[in-house]
């Protein structure tokens, strides 16, 4: 088959890889249908995850059918059309039975185009696929779907959730992208006072306008002066970090209130200065995370009744042949006014469908 595969910072190439073959009871083989590219991705590339080796296909992000199931897996068949989780949980550990699968312990977590091959490539193995495989309803297409592999739920659960959104709340989203951006549509869902979003580029911020951003920006303007004037001078009540810079994080810390809470999103791949000496009298909640995917049958189920304008941030669409010309695309928002980059799969050889005994 043919996969993205990293070869080491700023090197990756679109080449013949072996097909991906069951390797435990708990696998499943999944056809790519749709793929897309995650900001993460960037920064695996740019050299700020070194864990993932030279020989890795990237890719967290998937809709396709599955093709090839382990003897164990008893949620999904080989013909159902699925979400792929970017998260795989083992269901056993510690960390699975409290519904942190992030942190699993028994081989899940963040594996996916990190720890092992992932998804943009034709076929993918997905472990523990009865916790990491969603069903699909046939009414959801697959490219609002692909949304709810990653972005929806790290933005609700890491941002928003995270970040004790309440109706009635001053939130400040600081980056408008892929996740500012999801952050915006899913405070929405619990009715905050007012939605202020900070980002330098004038397409992100129509994007946030059109999303349900209340206030934007306007680059030159002084973000503190912003918030300080809509709030009374207090602050926001949540300020959610979706850039993954020290300015961004540094930031957000001066535009919070008292009391309140400061979630951060962004992978960071440099220090950020947490100023103790300014804030220890604050009272602040600050929160970090990556994503559980415990919302996403809840997510899913929002999506299917129109409550997520999830292919709202889809701006570019490739065939996942073209991944090379996409990630060009995709790594140049400011000139190419990308959001999300989506990846259609041509059709391949067919390959038998089948459950493993």
């Amino acid at each position: 088959m043919k996969a993205l595969v990293y070869h080491g910072p700023g090197q990756s190439s679109w080449e013949d890889v072996p097909d991906p073959g069951i390797q435990d009871p708990a696998d499943a083989i999944i056809r790519i249908g749709t793929t897309t590219i995650c900001g993460t991705d960037l920064h695996i590339l740019g050299g700020d995850v070194p864990d993932v080796r030279p020989g890795t296909v990237l890719g967290h992000e998937a809709v396709g059918e599955v093709v090839e199931t382990g003897r164990d897996v008893r949620s999904v068949q080989p013909g159902d059309r699925v979400l792929v989780s970017c998260i795989s949980a083992c269901g056993r550990c510690r960390y699975c039975k409290e519904g942190v699968y992030g942190q699993c312990l028994g081989g899940g977590g963040w594996i996916l185009g990190h720890l092992i091959d992932g998804t943009q490539a034709e076929y993918v193995r997905v472990p523990f696929a009865d916790l990491s495989v969603h069903p699909l309803p046939g009414a959801v297409s697959a490219v609002d779907a692909v949304l709810l592999s990653d972005i929806f739920p790290t933005s609700y659960e890491v941002g928003v959730i995270k970040g004790n959104v309440r109706p009635g709340d001053t939130v400040v989203v600081v980056g408008a992208g892929p996740i500012g951006l999801a952050a915006i549509a899913t405070a929405r869902l619990l009715s905050p006072g007012r939605i202020i979003v900070l980002d330098p580029a004038a397409a992100r911020l129509e994007a946030a306008k059109r999303l349900g951003a209340d206030v934007i920006g306007v680059p030159g303007e002084q973000p503190e002066a912003l918030v300080g004037d809509l709030t009374g001078g207090l602050g926001a009540d949540v300020v959610i970090e979706a850039v993954g810079r020290p300015e961004a994080f540094e930031l957000c810390t001066r535009l919070v209130r008292p009391g309140g809470h400061v979630a951060n999103i962004g992978v960071h791949g440099a220090p950020a200065t947490l100023h103790l000496e300014e804030l220890w009298i604050k009272n602040l909640t600050i929160t970090t995370g990556l994503v559980d995917t415990y919302s996403t049958p809840r997510l899913l189920t929002m999506l299917a009744s129109g409550r997520l304008p999830a292919s709202e941030l889809v701006t570019h669409t490739f065939p996942l042949s073209k991944v090379s010309e996409a990630y060009e695309v995709f790594s140049r928002p400011a000139e190419t006014a990308a959001l999300k980059v989506v990846l259609e799969g041509e059709p391949v050889e067919t390959r038998e469908v089948v459950r493993t005994q």
